[in-house]
């Protein structure tokens, strides 16, 4: 099977058939390399929690999908190591993405959801996507690490194109990569001549006190790491979110009615249509067997988060946006040691990013016009999000005044 082969344009679809037939397939990967895919719950669950299933490329036999080509300067990072690095390199950073760290940041959030709301104006047309889901985690990222107002667009545009190549343009991924590392080199320099009261100058005090706790490469990778991920899950956890609820009016008025219950959303928003299709690439340091099926240690394991959150035997009638359900125990966001680091902050920006919303625009609806997915099976998300918005509900409106 090709992996790509209808997954892009109709992905549950996919995932469904795929788990009524099997548990495990073997499949073409994104490359066209060979792979093995995981659907079912109880087995994705399990492997992500599995230590036998490595992150490092090393353990990758010949021939295997490896996931993203990088230089060693941004390939240092958690998503390519296991344990010892991994529990080091986390320790180390994990202290900023904490619930309480993030609840700090919640007014700061809520500041930038509102000043982009502010220049939406109070009635209109807008790409929700460009003007809001994708600048709002770009601006709490970049002020989290220290970056230059000034770079901010620039990284949009590098992670657009490592994120969802465009098959016009076959070098920009490869120009995208030399644009970051020639980037994050000007960064880390810069702030060691000015350093400041940021995350990235405590990682580079804590690389240049003690070495043996961060190499020069692993500095960088993990700037990298904590840019690229903080910002790409979250527009596509925002933009799926708002989308599922428009599809929704029933849940959209039931939200409306009770904001108190969006914490309890978000968890079904990331069930429903997260932000990954696919975690990370595995490769077994052994022979594994996975729902039956015995993998040959050196191959490649994809696990799909999206199919076991749809996955009728852990959450009845999947299918269905219900805002109401017990969404906890979803793999969205991983689970085990790779859990994703920046959950919090996600959760955070995303429960602040709909609540300002939503209280904002009391009449809030799709534009005409087809909707268009990236063609990535790295990020689940939408190219544009057009909606019309107004600050006052006209008497036309159903429940208007």
């Amino acid at each position: 099977m090709d992996l790509a082969d209808g997954l892009l344009d109709h992905p549950y679809d996919v995932y469904r058939r795929l788990r009524d037939t099997a548990p495990v397939h073997r499949i073409a990967g994104p490359d066209g390399s060979p792979a093995w895919l995981v659907t079912r719950y109880d087995d994705v669950r399990e492997a992500l929690a599995d230590p036998r299933l490595s992150l490092d490329k090393r353990h990758a036999a010949p021939g295997s999908y490896r996931g993203l080509a990088l230089p060693p300067a941004l390939d240092a990072n958690l998503l390519n190591m296991d344990p010892p690095d991994h529990t080091r390199i986390r320790r180390l950073v994990g202290r900023a993405f904490t619930p309480r760290r993030v609840e700090q940041l919640r007014t700061p959030i809520r500041r930038t959801a509102d000043r982009l709301l502010d220049a939406l104006g109070p009635h209109g047309t807008a790409d929700l996507i460009a003007s809001y889901a994708a600048p709002l985690p770009i601006t709490v990222i970049c002020d989290l690490l220290g970056v230059p107002d000034e770079h901010r667009r620039d990284f949009r545009e590098w992670t657009d194109a490592l994120v969802a190549p465009d098959p016009a343009r076959p070098q920009a991924a490869k120009e995208a990569v030399v644009a970051m590392l020639g980037f994050f080199t000007r960064l880390l320099a810069d702030k060691r001549t000015e350093p400041a009261d940021d995350l990235l100058c405590d990682l580079i005090a804590v690389r240049d006190t003690d070495g043996d706790r961060l190499s020069e490469d692993e500095l960088m990778s993990l700037a990298f790491l904590i840019l690229f991920a903080g910002y790409e899950n979250t527009v596509q956890f925002i933009g799926n979110a708002v989308l599922a609820l428009l599809d929704h009016p029933e849940q959209l008025a039931a939200l409306r009615a009770d904001p108190s219950r969006i914490p309890f959303a978000v968890e079904e928003f990331a069930r429903y249509d997260g932000p990954a299709l696919l975690a990370i690439r595995r490769f077994p340091t052994e022979d594994v067997t996975i729902g039956g099926v015995t993998v040959p240690a050196g191959d490649t394991v994809l696990l799909s988060l999206s199919a076991a959150d749809r996955d009728p035997a852990r959450f009845p009638d999947p299918d269905r946006l219900d805002l109401g359900r017990d969404a906890s125990g979803h793999l969205a966001l991983g689970h085990g040691i790779h859990y994703c680091l920046g959950a919090p902050l996600a959760r955070a920006e995303t429960e602040i990013a709909l609540a300002a919303l939503l209280e904002r625009f009391p009449e809030l609806a799709l534009a005409d016009g087809d909707l268009r997915w990236r063609r990535s099976l790295r990020a689940r998300g939408l190219l544009a999000l057009p909606v019309t918005y107004s600050e006052k509900i006209s008497c036309n409106s159903p429940g208007g005044r």
